[in-house]
């Protein structure tokens, strides 16, 4: 089993864990959280760790040492907004670098970004303020977003004359298609209000102040559901996204991930769990 040891060294960002609940905080304050290849690269290891160390992914809610594995991962920004996008320094800098560079640095933002949208843990979002390009991406990937009612939320790059290619991808799956070109297109900050009309955040606060008791409320619901199933639910997903075949073996492919999920170790104690009217193992006491 993976022990809950040896996390990575950061210094822009913070990673505290709380029981089956993972923190990272961007904590590049004075820069509005942009992030540099330092903040990605440690948000990419970090991701990494945690996923590692997530109970549906280990099958199990306890190390060896009976440290509980990992279930929720929540994602905030310290300071007044979460995350200006990419350092703008770093973006002028990729003018000078070769195509083999520029390609380098966005296979580590996809393996950023990725590593996100794919983390098997249940994953909620903090935003505040600003969350521009890089950080609106961040956003699409998470499961559930709790806002703040002044948050602005753009796919900016456009204004760059580029546009959110790597990022493209989570914020279409999360969206939809039209809503995607047209923010790609405007590359305008929406308010609170049509972000959560559209689809791109869950919940809006009246400020951070109560961030907490609205993600404590949600942890606590994730945690009545089997961890392996809520990781699980990903793959099911990607599944249905990726599938190129005839409706038929679609349907065959379902009904072998449903006796997959009967027959595993988490299927079997939540049925009997329910018939002998009492709470599954993995339900807090």
């Amino acid at each position: 089993m993976i022990k809950m040891d040896n996390p990575p060294e950061t210094t822009l960002i913070s990673l505290t864990v709380e029981g089956s609940s993972a923190r990272v905080e961007l904590t590049r304050e004075d820069k509005y959280n942009a992030m540099n290849a330092t903040m990605i690269t440690e948000l990419i290891e970090v991701f990494e760790w945690t996923s590692e160390r997530s109970a549906g992914r280990q099958d199990s809610l306890l190390d060896s040492n009976g440290n509980q594995y990992l279930r929720t991962l929540v994602l905030s920004g310290k300071g007044r907004h979460f995350c200006a996008g990419a350092d703008i320094n770093m973006m002028r800098d990729a003018g000078a670098n070769t195509p083999e560079e520029n390609r380098k640095d966005s296979e580590r933002l996809d393996r950023l970004f990725n590593g996100l949208w794919s983390h098997p843990c249940f994953t909620i979002g903090a935003i505040q303020g600003v969350a521009l390009g890089g950080g609106a991406g961040l956003i699409a990937c998470l499961d559930y977003v709790v806002a703040t009612e002044d948050v602005k939320i753009a796919l900016s790059e456009a204004k760059l004359g580029i546009l959110p290619a790597v990022i493209g991808p989570y914020v279409y799956r999360r969206v939809g298609s039209a809503n995607f070109r047209r923010l790609a297109m405007q590359a305008s900050r929406i308010k609170a209000e049509e972000a959560l009309r559209i689809g791109f955040i869950e919940c809006v606060v009246s400020d951070q102040e109560s961030f907490r008791e609205v993600i404590d409320s949600i942890i606590i619901e994730v945690l009545t559901t089997g961890p392996s199933a809520a990781t699980l639910a990903k793959e099911l997903s990607v599944g249905f996204d990726r599938w190129t075949g005839d409706d038929e073996s679609l349907r065959n492919w379902t009904l072998d991930f449903t006796s997959r999920m009967r027959g595993s170790r988490e299927g079997q104690e939540g049925l009997t769990s329910f018939l002998e009217k009492r709470p599954a193992d993995w339900k807090p006491e």
